[in-house]
């Protein structure tokens, strides 16, 4: 561990009132976090369970909103590499547009995610479903809320929940639980073996990151954030963005990663933050479009695992988690650059990030009929 993550982290359970403190605690327990996760749905058989439940299934569908959403698009890809049908949808879309959503010949399992387990929208969800007879699954970080008593199994994982308004372990812990359970159902041993050992990797992959980030926001000022990424790290790209806007107030974009050059390249400047997730599939085609944007100006932020010397000459800064993984594994530790992004671009603005302005732990609406407001969920 770092002379800084032993000067910042705290206990789990007290970290300090300083501005971000909760959030940056959260950030830095992630690997013991998912250890204590994995640990736990593996001794109480929940994944079998749910892969026995559902083992005559069409596909799965992961609804969720906000960043819960964004945990249900890299939990569809991988599922979907893996080789069992999956996809996501955000929870508002089966909700005003269910006969889209729900094909009536298949037999879907609606995976509704909702760290808090009271998220308004993802209830209403799970009782359209409960009405339709479709079983479904939860999962959650709090126990003994309404979604556990409306979906059919739930998976619950308290070690992962939040004293903070923003998700960042809880989103990785449940990404982490739905890619066991996408290998768990697809009958991927070699996956799983990668999954146990993967908070082992990034402890080490992390032990200098937090002072990296921090010293680059430092050094740094920004008028706009671009988060890139392709195939399974799309999702990954919105939640980069949504954290650089909840936790810092800035205005921040998500896309894939060569659809940027077809107009919204017209903003890059070098106060423009590119933020390239980088894949292994899409490699070469990636590093076309970094190093175009940096011949623009841009300045570039590249995360990547296993960088070579194209992603070095062209990265204003990069982040090279090196880990013996296969790349569908490495999603959760490739976010952890963007929480950290988020988390010091607002102690840089003086922003407490673990209160954002405007924002709730959970959206949780008045009946009939209310309108949302934008929170992390």
């Amino acid at each position: 561990m770092s002379n800084s993550q032993q000067r910042h982290q705290s206990d789990g359970n007290q970290p300090s009132k300083a501005p971000g403190a909760y959030s940056l605690a959260e950030i830095l327990s992630q690997p013991q976090c998912w250890n204590t996760c994995l640990r736990d749905v593996r001794e109480n058989g929940v994944l079998e369970r749910v892969r026995n439940q559902f083992i005559d299934c069409d596909e799965y569908i992961f609804i969720g909103c906000g960043s819960s959403y964004y945990v249900a698009l890299c939990a569809g890809a991988t599922m979907t590499s893996l080789g069992v049908r999956a996809r996501a949808v955000p929870a508002s879309e089966l909700l005003l547009y269910p006969d889209l959503v729900l094909d009536g010949g298949k037999r879907p399992v609606p995976v509704l995610i909702s760290r808090s387990g009271q998220t308004s929208e993802v209830l209403q969800a799970a009782e359209l479903l409960r009405a339709r007879a479709v079983p479904t699954l939860a999962i959650s970080c709090v126990e003994h809320q309404t979604l556990q008593q409306l979906a059919s199994l739930s998976i619950t994982l308290p070690a992962a929940d939040e004293k903070s308004t923003v998700m960042t372990r809880s989103f990785t812990s449940m990404l982490l639980t739905l890619q066991t359970l996408a290998a768990t159902v697809g009958k991927r041993s070699d996956i799983l073996h990668v999954l146990a050992k993967l908070p082992d990797f990034a402890t080490s992959a992390f032990a200098e990151l937090p002072e990296k980030i921090r010293a680059f926001v430092a050094q740094h000022r920004f008028a706009d954030y671009v988060c890139l990424g392709q195939g399974p790290f799309f999702g990954l790209a919105c939640e980069y963005a949504l954290k650089v806007t909840e936790m810092s107030v800035s205005y921040a974009q998500a896309f894939h990663t060569l659809e940027f050059r077809h107009g919204p390249k017209s903003i890059v400047a070098p106060e423009t933050l590119l933020v390239f997730v980088l894949s292994e599939q899409g490699r070469q085609a990636e590093y076309d479009m970094l190093e175009e944007m940096k011949s623009l100006g841009g300045t570039t932020l590249v995360v990547a695992n296993h960088a070579d010397k194209r992603a070095r000459a062209t990265a204003d800064m990069l982040v090279d988690l090196a880990m013996d993984a296969p790349e569908i594994v490495t999603l959760a530790p490739m976010l952890v650059a963007g929480q950290l992004l988020g988390l010091y671009t607002g102690l840089k603005k003086n922003l407490d990030p673990d209160s954002p302005r405007n924002l709730s732990r959970a959206v949780i609406l008045n009946k009939p009929s209310t309108t949302p407001e934008h929170a992390a969920l």
